[in-house]
């Protein structure tokens, strides 16, 4: 009976150690990334951590959070680690307590202004908006006020904030600007500007010729320019708004080590020198931009509070619905 008592015992912590370990060894991401570069991302890490077996779910930002609010109002926390579009959904995961902090060493080398001071979430990356135009239009526009002259009347389309949150992010950044303020948006609807759902349709309909110009995110007519689509993106000379793809862990994170040593290396040189190679302008300040991009210094970024643009979010979304429809 002994003997069998030891045999179960030593049959259960076995089997506990063994739980252990492979809980330790498993990481779960949810992203926002587009699939192939969610894919590269993970592979690229698992390739510095082969011991650490990622689990990835994908969606656009607004569904993600859907599904995850509704895991944690249920009392469960499925992912370890966040990697999404924009700092304003994380301020609001930080203010409700569902972030932990974890101070990275490689903070170091970004601007403080890219990444929570105590350590909930950094920016890997900067989106920016601008415009976009098709090559074959009659003018090149340069500012974001030209697209409210007369030249440009009726041919201007942009992504809406009630899909987008990059465009979000953007109209709250000039709507603070004092040479711009909301009244730049309503400029924009007298001038019979039309917005769409996101920002793929928004390029699509540049590129396609069925609008000449548009407000756009960098990185879908930079790339597909180099690919031989007929537009041209322009930073405009009031500066551009950005989103910054932060990376944070969850407070009920069940691996917090793999969870720190994925966000060391979204931040770390080798991580930033993978999103320049899928095409996107790296936080890091060594990190060169990828061909089409200018210098990361010669790009002006408007200045934006996101927990004041989070207070606001509601009044801007209602505001841009009067202006130009749901």
């Amino acid at each position: 009976m002994l003997k069998r008592s030891l045999c179960t015992a030593v049959t259960l912590a076995s089997f506990a150690l063994s739980s252990s370990l492979l809980a330790d060894d498993k990481l779960v991401l949810y992203t926002s990334q587009p699939n192939s570069d969610a894919q590269q991302t993970v592979d690229a890490f698992q390739a510095a951590y082969p011991d650490i077996e990622v689990e990835w779910v994908r969606d656009g930002t607004t569904r993600l959070m859907t599904r995850l609010r509704s895991e944690l109002s249920a009392g469960v926390s499925n992912p370890d680690v966040l990697l999404i579009a924009d700092s304003m959904t994380m301020t609001s995961l930080k203010q409700e307590g569902h972030l932990q902090p974890y101070l990275s060493p490689e903070r170091e080398a970004y601007d403080e202004s890219l990444y929570d001071p105590e350590g909930y979430f950094y920016g890997t990356k900067l989106i920016t908006t601008g415009i976009v135009y098709n090559t074959a239009a009659e003018h090149q526009p340069q500012s974001w006020q030209d697209l409210t002259g007369p030249d440009y009347e009726g041919l201007v389309t942009m992504p809406s904030p009630l899909y987008s949150g990059a465009a979000l992010i953007h109209m709250a950044a000039l709507s603070d600007n004092p040479d711009l303020g909301m009244g730049y948006y309503e400029a924009l609807q007298a001038n019979r500007a039309e917005a769409q759902g996101g920002n793929g349709g928004v390029f699509n309909a540049v590129a396609s010729g069925t609008k000449p110009y548009g407000i756009v995110v960098d990185f879908l007519p930079i790339r597909e320019a180099a690919k031989g689509s007929p537009v041209e993106f322009v930073f405009p000379t009031e500066g551009v708004s950005a989103v910054t793809e932060p990376v944070a862990i969850m407070q009920g994170a069940n691996n917090p080590d793999a969870a720190q040593k994925f966000v060391d290396f979204v931040l770390s040189q080798q991580g930033q020198e993978l999103v320049s190679q899928q095409g996107y302008l790296p936080a890091h300040p060594t990190v060169a931009p990828p061909e089409g991009f200018p210098a990361r210094d010669a790009i002006q970024l408007m200045p934006i509070n996101i927990e004041q643009a989070l207070e606001q979010e509601e009044t801007l979304k209602q505001r841009f619905s009067d202006l130009f429809g749901g």
